[in-house]
């Protein structure tokens, strides 16, 4: 995985090897940290809209566990938002086959596709998890579609940080304050469906959001 103190933790369902008594015990649970849109954006070494065209069950050669055993689903690439210079054309993505492990149900009926963000293995291969940004492409808003393109990318080298109680203040110019959990109770509120944090001309970070602003406290700038 794509690693960054911002990017979402996930902590699967890890397979410890008992070596000494030849065994394999399960230790339950997938968790994700809560993370804005655009912290999964910038933590991820790949972008991409893409459709569903296939899927198979594969295991590596050297394991016979059944936890080690991987979706892979055959897709076609729609467009690339990031990891240009990681790969050109991606026919294939994997995820774990159990959802404790993180993994991800993909459907090859959806025909509007999927935005799937994740890493890239040492072998070329691109892994994505349900901690990784993978969103139906029609579930996604407007203001998160343009912020694919370039805003999400200008406000990589700034951090934003979850708010759950008052006072929440801002530690930096750097940072922007997101506060969907104490305004909508949801982590999926407006900042996350219509924001970007980006740097601004004075190297401070700020919220941005394309369109009419609404009636929010955390409005910082908006379209002229």
């Amino acid at each position: 995985m794509a690693l960054s103190q911002e990017r979402s933790a996930c902590l699967g369902l890890w397979v410890l090897l008992l070596l000494g008594a030849g065994m394999e015990e399960v230790v339950e649970g997938c968790s994700c940290n809560p993370a804005h849109p655009q912290q999964l954006f910038c933590s991820a070494e790949i972008v991409i809209r893409a459709k569903i065209s296939g899927e198979k069950i594969v295991s590596p050669s050297n394991s016979s566990s059944p936890y080690m055993k991987m979706i892979q689903y055959e897709i076609k690439m729609i467009k690339m938002f990031k990891g240009f210079n990681k790969a050109k054309d991606i026919q294939y993505v994997y995820t774990p086959v159990f959802s404790s492990l993180c993994g991800v149900k993909l459907d090859s009926n959806n025909k509007a596709g999927y935005l799937l963000s994740g890493s890239m293995w040492s072998d070329g291969r691109i892994s994505i998890g349900q901690c990784d940004l993978v969103e139906s492409w029609d579930n996604l808003s407007l203001s998160q579609k343009k912020n694919l393109n370039y805003r999400y990318q200008m406000g990589c080298e700034c951090r934003i940080n979850t708010c759950y109680t008052v006072p929440c203040a801002s530690t930096g110019d750097d940072e922007c304050l997101w506060t969907d959990w104490l305004l909508d109770n949801s982590l999926n509120g407006e900042q996350a469906r219509q924001y970007a944090c980006i740097r601004r001309s004075d190297t401070t970070c700020s919220w941005y959001r394309g369109g009419p602003p609404p009636e929010k406290d955390f409005l910082d700038m908006s379209d002229p």
